[in-house]
């Protein structure tokens, strides 16, 4: 890709298991919870960051603490880690949507001035400039 290199049985391992925290909650914690799910079970930690790091944009260590998440900085950082988190903002239910439709989403949930907004753009321009626009 590009020069980039990918864990391609990572991101497909991420992509399958992002969600396992959904088993207890839909809410904004199922990443952390999938997290502590993913150590128990002793996946590897990049595949434990995935399932941490891929709600909404990634969670700063105050968007943690003001949800009440453990201690710690939710926000994808390795290029495996943001091509799940990324997908995952393509899909909505059981059909693919564009990323235009996601950032109007969050923005009518969260409010436009929101830092996840230009976190979710950032993260949007990163992976097209890696992968291109037919992501």
């Amino acid at each position: 890709m590009k020069g980039y290199e990918v864990n391609i049985r990572l991101v497909e391992a991420g992509a399958l298991l992002h969600d396992i925290g959904r088993g207890q909650t839909h809410g904004i914690e199922h990443g952390a919870i999938g997290g502590m799910m993913a150590r128990k079970l002793g996946m590897p930690m990049e595949l434990v960051h995935i399932i941490e790091r891929h709600v909404g944009a990634g969670l700063t260590m105050e968007d943690a603490r003001m949800n009440g998440l453990p201690k710690g900085c939710y926000v994808p950082e390795t290029l495996n880690e943001k091509i799940v988190c990324y997908s995952d903002k393509l899909i909505e239910g059981d059909h693919e949507i564009r990323i235009e439709v996601t950032i109007d989403n969050f923005s009518q949930e969260l409010g436009s001035d929101h830092p996840a907004i230009k976190r979710l753009q950032a993260l949007h321009e990163e992976i097209t400039s890696v992968v291109g626009d037919k992501f």
